[in-house]
């Protein structure tokens, strides 16, 4: 590896481009100026740390609540016109949620995709879903996401894209991992989706992103039931809610950096 730069698969990443919805975009990780930072942001320091942070540039046009075909139409042609050296294309998670949502048609649309973008941009990074065992309304969902899951991996295979395989990265099952609303991560753990990324593309990273955490002392069950009351009238009935409307939290929202600049 050279002093400036990193390389996968003898390509020299001095470009970055971020592709998704709100796990992208790095909701859960507040930053000090209002907006999020985020595993994706996180990744771009990792990357620029390890060549001239002056000529490594980077773009996310992710947007929280963005469904598969609306980040094709929105993102995808953008990524291309910027066509840095690595995309990650992370995109699916949405539209698995919602009723009827199949996983083989979501894959299908998913691949067309990565095809697209895989003909103009050097690297593309795609990104499986999370194992959702343990996590409160989704554990239900757990086989969709295993679906496409497994169909993001055979994509992968086919078109030559490393792959930041979340199902497989055990520190995110701690429930630490997630912020209050339990759907979105919590600042700690888009830093350990970061140190992953980091480390499917090569990069000597600063921790490990599977190290345990501290120990944790047992709660009572009331505190915990107390806990859950909450976070059902805090978050999960006004989720619900916007899916029964059709209404998204990202609906008047823009891509946070929508062109390739220095860090």
């Amino acid at each position: 590896m050279a002093d400036d730069s990193q390389t996968l698969n003898n390509r020299v990443i001095g470009s970055y481009t971020a592709v998704g919805d709100s796990f992208t975009e790095g909701v859960g990780d507040p930053g000090p100026d209002g907006a999020y930072v985020g595993w994706a942001d996180r990744l771009a320091v990792l990357l620029a740390d390890q060549r001239d942070e002056h000529t490594f540039r980077y773009a996310n046009l992710a947007v929280r609540g963005r469904l598969l075909d609306q980040i094709v139409a929105e993102q995808v042609p953008r990524a291309k016109e910027l066509a840095p050296d690595l995309v990650t294309f992370c995109a699916g998670g949405n539209d698995i949620l919602r009723p009827g949502g199949d996983p083989d048609a979501i894959a299908e649309r998913f691949e067309a995709a990565v095809a697209d973008l895989t003909s103009c941009v050097g690297t593309v990074l795609v990104c499986t879903g999370f194992d959702t065992r343990d996590v409160p309304v989704l554990r239900h969902l757990r086989g969709k996401v295993a679906t496409y899951t497994a169909h993001v991996r055979s994509i992968a295979d086919r078109y030559d894209c490393p792959v930041l395989d979340l199902w497989s990265l055990r520190s995110v099952q701690d429930r630490r991992a997630w912020s209050v609303d339990r759907l979105h991560l919590s600042p700690e753990g888009h830093t350990r989706v970061a140190l992953r990324a980091g480390q499917v593309l090569g990069l000597e990273v600063p921790a490990d992103p599977d190290q345990p955490w501290p120990p944790v002392s047992q709660r009572a069950p009331a505190d915990v039931r107390r806990d859950n009351i909450h976070w059902a009238r805090e978050y999960l009935v006004p989720w619900i809610g916007r899916r029964l409307r059709g209404v998204s939290s990202g609906d008047d929202v823009e891509p946070k950096r929508p062109d390739l600049l220095p860090l």
